[in-house]
């Protein structure tokens, strides 16, 4: 498997093909082009500088040391996502230096418990729930800023992972760290 800087072109197919959003984010910094080991593409990894002023704070760090992993898109050609995302890891290390620690987010509604980031080792810190909603249009679920339907639902919330890339920042980590979340068995 290897990885390579990503084209525009190959971000927006990724996005709008590969995952459940169907949605480019608003900036990224950085994205990942990910081949498996027969040279076919398999879609995008993309990182950007988070969108809240309230990401950087948290961690006592200053804007542009956190990054934010904003998109894992690919077809499933992969051999395995979690090697592909460590890949993009060490990727980050070498092309953002400045950059100290990782964060990401998986998707409640999505029945998202982010098992990608317990493969990689990352530290699961929280569990969110959201304030705002989302619409049905046209038989789809959109959030309330791409339009407003008549059946409204509350968004679930998010679940948030934190990885550090510098040695300094591991004991904040173990110390934010909680039990990773786990899907509950199924009632037969």
């Amino acid at each position: 498997m290897r990885l390579e800087k990503a084209s525009r072109k190959a971000v927006v197919y990724a996005c709008m093909n590969f995952h459940y959003s169907k949605r480019i984010p608003v900036s990224s910094n950085i994205s990942y082009s990910v081949f498996n080991d027969k040279n076919e593409w398999c879609g995008i990894i993309m990182y950007g500088y988070p969108n809240s002023p309230n990401i950087v704070p948290e961690f006592n760090l200053e804007n542009g040391k956190v990054l934010e992993l904003r998109r894992v898109a690919l077809n499933s050609k992969q051999e395995i996502t979690s090697k592909a995302l460590a890949i993009s890891m060490k990727l980050i290390i070498k092309d953002c230096p400045t950059v100290k620690l990782l964060v990401s987010y998986s998707d409640k509604g999505q029945n998202h418990y982010g098992t990608i980031y317990q493969a990689t080792n990352w530290y699961f810190i929280n569990e969110s729930e959201s304030s705002g909603y989302e619409f049905l249009i046209n038989g789809k679920w959109v959030h309330s800023r791409h339009g407003k339907g008549d059946v409204k639902r509350k968004l679930a919330g998010k679940r948030k992972y934190i990885f550090p890339l510098d040695k300094n920042l591991l004991s904040m980590c173990k110390k934010l760290a909680k039990p990773y979340p786990k899907k509950q068995a199924v009632e037969a």
